[in-house]
């Protein structure tokens, strides 16, 4: 079987309720939440997101909670260096932000590694690896974090498989950490998915499919190695339509949860047709 689904809202009145809702109207079987607004600290009380309500309706539709994914809010820079007041602030929301993730009851929580905004690669790293080591060490949910591959756009760090081993290699508790491949994001760093069995080798050599814990399919409105991170609809940009669908039906990848982010058009969320589409 394959897992896929979409980035479906997180809004009252309905909340988690309201976004497997969305999900299954797409024709979805796994789904990627916000808990609240990704470039801000507001969010919700648990007790008012209608998790009991989102459960029920996910046993009717045939919906596993292991098929949730959640990403952690874009605020979140553990790899902030020049200013350890922020790297701090995103040490203590991450905390909060794995027991809201163990309260929903889903299992997995995406991340972007960081900025190093202009300290250096190797200082951000170390930045990551520490504050990382942090949240974990004091942390007492089964919740995953799951690194995702970046484009390489500005001082991110991780865009590189080789990055996202040295992360891993300083992590004391390493069965707490996976990897979000993001099919945009690889192309951008320059990971070329006309050869796709080349990259998922690689990967598999450097990280370890074994910890593939997601992926996000979007194709990308740039060409090859742009690093620039700009996702288009499926089959509308560089990476193309026919590669989407082999990535999406790999048997090595059968078990992987893949959500779409793709763009809206005309204001409007293409995910019921890429859905469709795809499968």
């Amino acid at each position: 079987m394959i897992y896929l689904g979409c980035h479906v809202s997180f809004k009252a009145p309905d909340y988690f309720k309201g976004a497997i809702e969305e999900a299954v109207s797409y024709g979805a079987n796994a789904c990627m939440i916000y808990t609240g607004p990704p470039s801000n600290t507001r969010r919700v009380a648990v007790s008012k997101l209608k998790i009991d309500e989102a459960k029920t309706f996910m046993l009717d539709n045939d919906f596993s909670i292991d098929r949730v994914i959640v990403h952690a809010p874009y605020i979140i820079n553990l790899a902030n260096a020049l200013k350890p007041e922020t790297a701090e602030f995103g040490r203590e929301f991450l905390k909060s932000e794995l027991e809201r993730v163990q309260a929903i009851g889903a299992k997995t929580l995406v991340l972007h590694p960081g900025s190093h905004v202009g300290a250096g690669m190797d200082v951000g790293i170390e930045w990551i690896i520490n504050g990382l080591n942090e949240v974990l060490d004091q942390d007492s949910t089964d919740v995953k974090i799951a690194l995702e591959t970046m484009a390489g756009k500005g001082n991110e760090c991780g865009f590189t498989f080789e990055q996202l081993k040295k992360i891993y290699s300083g992590i004391n508790k390493k069965s707490r950490i996976g990897y979000c491949m993001d099919t945009c994001h690889i192309w951008d760093a320059g990971y070329d998915l006309h050869d796709f069995e080349k990259v998922l080798n690689d990967f598999d050599s450097i990280l370890g499919l074994e910890n593939l814990l997601c992926m996000h399919i979007n194709d990308s409105k740039n060409v090859l190695g742009a690093h620039k991170d700009r996702h288009e609809n499926i089959g509308k940009g560089h990476i193309g339509f026919d590669i989407l669908y082999s990535i999406v039906h790999h048997p090595k990848l059968e078990n992987v949860t893949k959500i779409l982010e793709t763009p809206f058009i005309d204001k409007k969320a293409p995910y019921k047709e890429e859905i469709s589409a795809l499968r």
